[in-house]
């Protein structure tokens, strides 16, 4: 693999990480050139676990922009739109989509970044509490308290939307994630 397929492969999941973190277009567009040139200057071709390593370096990134960055409860609430997906669906599943991607957008804004952070990981990105530690360069136990302590502020998010949180007795784990996943994709 050269640099434009390592590009071509995880930028999607690089931006739509930082946009999930900084929820600025331009604020994610300027993260995802800067992660992607720091992959292209280091030795990138003898790491292991290159996904993670590479959302370790995404995460790491925004979390030192949103430190710099002064004014983001403004910026958070000016700027909540996604990027365009490529397959072109129907319009009025695209308008839908849209739509569920504000509304998640808008929930995942009101967390702290250190729980959204986790949360993005776990649940777009699939990656396990361990290699999120790993990324985050945190202890289990932290990794394990900002998910509960994020779910539990998501659930009261939701309760005050009106919207029903499902639980694990309406619907098996997995397939709830797998719907969360749909409508954040």
């Amino acid at each position: 693999m050269d640099n434009r397929e390592l590009f071509q492969t995880y930028s999607k999941e690089v931006y739509r990480t930082c946009y999930y973190m900084v929820h600025d277009t331009a604020d994610a567009e300027d993260l995802c050139q800067e992660v992607f040139i720091t992959l292209f200057r280091s030795e990138w071709q003898s790491i292991e676990y290159l996904k993670a390593w590479i959302m370790k370096i995404t995460v790491n990134t925004c979390l030192n922009h949103l430190k710099r960055r002064s004014s983001l409860q403004q910026k958070l609430a000016d700027h909540l739109h996604m990027f365009r997906e490529s397959p072109q669906p129907p319009v009025d599943k695209l308008v839908e989509q849209k739509e569920t991607k504000l509304e998640w957008a808008g929930y995942m804004s009101r967390l702290p970044i250190k729980l959204r952070a986790v949360l993005t990981l776990r649940y777009m990105h699939d990656f396990s509490l361990e290699e999120i530690r790993r990324m985050l360069d945190i202890p289990l136990g932290t990794v394990k308290s900002r998910q509960h302590k994020g779910l539990r502020m998501m659930k009261k998010i939701l309760e005050e939307e009106g919207i029903e949180p499902i639980t694990r007795e309406d619907e098996e784990y997995g397939q709830n994630r797998s719907a969360i996943k749909a409508s954040l994709k």
